[in-house]
């Protein structure tokens, strides 16, 4: 058999050694957990002391995967490529849900007081968590005994890690000049028009202050009106990364029910800062340095404000037509948050949405595929998508009837690079579609029936109940309809399909193309 040639052969020591950096920042970043499970913190010792060994137990682990990494790489030379920049980000991802999942499972976590967590059931927590997508196993999040406090600290650190992305704080913390670069792109959500010409590391730097900053910023106001150190961070956690993990089962909801605390206005702030995570990053990096008229004049900001001021209004007047809110002056309330939660694709909840009339179920199931814009910590397909997509097909129309004109493709007035353009959009929309349909009939297919039947739910729900399944872990949503209400959960579904589950939100995460290329051979050989 003839040999390929060296160059082109995947440089597995070079992606050995980058991978133990990542799991030394795995391993490291659980410490910041630990001291939650001690008194001085709030921590009851007795129901904590499981969580605090496992969390040093999975620690250990991942460190002692960092020096096994290391070890296999100590020879590693040559330039990272742009195949072996996707195979550190896809592997480094599949690595985190792995090592994500070891405090669960160490600690002993339950999903249901009559059910420990299984390998499966950890490793879709981890992902879910790292994905920042929010739907989770567990249905006792306030009692100890089934998951430490210090535990429930670890899950929303995971929001923390992967919102702006693990590759993106590894560049922050280790630069690693070219090669930090070819990381960053490969892992960065959403075809960004904005993001400024500049060095890798600074960029990296910009993007992560304002994300750290704003995380501190939220947690501060939070603190201020009212709620505990600890859920003020988790809460952080969770509304800047787009994840929508709680520390209560009735999610931002459970406020409302405090005495002593001013439910609207917990959820207007963080009404304001998801609609910020939201954002460009970038963008809001142009405000700093005072430069607001980049954020004002970009038409996918523009856009994605003006979705959802429409849909809100909307909702609410078809929730006040159908009798969906107890007060009429909770219907502009209730429908702003659980718009914004859902177009941003945190997957908070005030309400409980799916007892809401159809058209609101119904436009809420499809924000989910429009999501938040480009260069955001969001996930779903992205505004500016959306907008390009519109375009082409208005082109496509026009010379279907015109096939002699010619008119570039025009975005905030300026022409961009038609052609690769509308391949990549095309491209794109054509395999979320298929990607949809398949994990579909997946559900409908292999999940048994008893999972609806036997938990209350309609066997005639099952084809839209698996649609909004797939729909909230594609586009990394959280909760859906039915049986994954803003109510219900995913712990009663079958391993398999929870396997399913966790890589399509590492896919809608990453954005197919990181993930899809680790199964076909050709991308392990060649150039």
């Amino acid at each position: 058999m003839r040999r390929l040639p060296k160059q082109q052969i995947m440089n597995k020591p070079l992606l050995c050694r980058l991978l133990s950096l990542v799991a030394v920042l795995i391993g490291g970043s659980m410490a910041f957990s630990l001291p939650w499970a001690l008194p001085v913190c709030g921590g009851n010792w007795q129901h904590e002391r499981p969580g605090f060994l496992g969390l040093l137990g999975a620690m250990a682990i991942c460190f002692a995967v960092a020096a096994a990494l290391r070890l296999l790489g100590r020879n590693s030379q040559g330039q990272l490529f742009r195949k072996e920049a996707m195979a550190v980000v896809g592997l480094s991802w599949v690595m985190a849900t792995l090592l994500g999942a070891l405090p669960y499972i160490l600690s002993g976590t339950c999903c249901t007081p009559e059910k420990q967590m299984t390998v499966v059931d950890a490793m879709f927590e981890a992902q879910s968590g790292f994905s920042t997508t929010g739907a989770t196993v567990l249905t006792k999040l306030q009692d100890p005994k089934l998951v430490p406090r210090c535990i429930l600290f670890w899950r929303s650190s995971t929001h923390f890690l992967g919102g702006l992305g693990i590759i993106v704080l590894f560049v922050v913390i280790l630069g690693q000049g070219s090669a930090g670069k070819a990381l960053m792109r490969a892992e960065m959500p959403g075809p960004s028009h904005s993001t400024p010409q500049a060095r890798t590391q600074h960029t990296a730097w910009v993007l992560f202050l304002i994300y750290a900053g704003l995380n501190g910023l939220l947690t501060m106001l939070l603190l201020a009106e009212g709620l505990s150190a600890f859920d003020a961070f988790c809460h952080a956690f969770g509304t800047m990364a787009t994840g929508g993990f709680s520390t209560y089962n009735a999610s931002i909801g459970h406020f409302a029910t405090v005495p002593g605390l001013n439910g609207p206005l917990i959820e207007m702030t963080i009404v304001l800062f998801m609609l910020l995570a939201g954002t460009n990053f970038m963008l809001m990096y142009c405000v700093l340095i005072f430069r607001p008229g980049r954020l004002l004049a970009d038409i996918e900001w523009r856009t994605y404000l003006s979705v959802i001021l429409v849909v809100t209004i909307m909702v609410a007047g078809f929730g006040l037509y159908y009798g969906d809110f107890d007060h009429h002056r909770n219907a502009f309330r209730y429908g702003l948050f659980q718009v914004v939660s859902i177009m941003t694709t945190t997957g908070f909840c005030t309400d409980n949405f799916d007892l809401w009339n159809s058209f609101a179920r119904g436009v809420l199931l499809l924000l989910m595929f429009v999501g938040a814009c480009a260069g955001s910590t969001g996930g779903g397909l992205k505004v500016i998508r959306h907008i390009l997509f519109v375009k082409i097909l208005r082109l496509e129309v026009e010379q279907a009837f015109h096939p002699t004109v010619v008119r570039p493709l025009r975005l905030a007035g300026k022409p961009v690079e038609e052609q690769e353009l509308r391949k990549n959009i095309l491209v794109y929309f054509g395999l979320i579609a298929a990607i949809f349909v398949a994990s579909w009939l997946f559900t409908i297919t292999f999940e048994p029936d008893d999972t609806w039947t036997d938990h209350g739910h309609l066997i005639e729900h099952k084809l839209i109940d698996a649609a909004a399944c797939v729909s909230a872990t594609l586009n990394n949503i959280g909760p859906g309809l039915g049986v994954i209400g803003a109510t219900k959960n995913y712990t009663n579904f079958h391993w398999w399909t929870k396997v399913l589950f966790i890589w399509l939100m590492m896919i809608g995460r990453l954005e197919i193309f990181v993930i899809v290329v680790l199964f076909m051979p050709g991308f392990w050989r060649t150039q």
